[in-house]
């Protein structure tokens, strides 16, 4: 059996990230973690989808149908769960600030509020922006469920899980273009 890292971020996020829709996911860590504080604990991970906390009124309206398709996609597979994706850390930037954090509007599908609301909370904390290159699994892997995949936290060793060949989601160009736009938005 072997054990390798993943992410746990909502599922309609993954969706948004293997679609190239957004590049960035905003972390804070999870409740369950022992030190309340998000830490890059790999530059390289899987991407599991997680159902805790994701709401259809936390995100935009052109991705809240996409929350109720995942929850559907997810009780297709009772007890299982469904890794499709494959990221990369290409920068870490912090955000303390909510005017910073209003500049990257539309680079993700979190709504306003919502963004804000993750930079709040634990305020001493900075935000973090992971830039992700995301990558499809050729050989997408559906796993059993186990109740260490469960909590509010933000990484879990996966189990059972097979090496597969992987593409990137978008071009080296696009993925380029996405970046430099958020490195602009964020530091001007």
């Amino acid at each position: 059996m072997q054990a390798t890292i993943a992410l746990r971020e909502w599922a309609v996020a993954v969706k948004a990230l293997e679609s190239g829709r957004q590049i960035i996911v905003l972390r804070k860590g999870g409740i369950a973690e022992e030190t309340r504080e998000f830490k890059l604990e790999s530059p390289r991970f899987y991407l599991f989808p997680s159902f805790e906390h994701q709401r259809p009124e936390l995100v935009l309206p052109e991705a809240s149908e996409t929350v109720r398709l995942t929850e559907a996609e997810a009780a297709e597979l009772p007890g299982q769960i469904r890794v499709d994706s494959f990221a990369e850390v290409v920068e870490d930037i912090e955000v303390t600030d909510a005017e910073t954090l209003s500049r990257l509007e539309g680079l993700h599908i979190w709504t306003e509020d919502y963004a804000e609301e993750r930079l709040k909370w634990k305020k001493t904390k900075p935000l973090h922006v992971l830039v992700l290159r995301v990558y499809r699994l050729d050989s997408p892997q559906t796993l059993p469920m186990r109740d260490s995949y469960a909590g509010c936290k933000s990484w879990i060793q996966l189990e059972d899980i097979v090496a597969s060949p992987r593409t990137p989601v978008m071009s080296d160009e696009q993925f380029e273009q996405q970046w430099q736009e958020v490195r602009k938005r964020i530091h001007g």
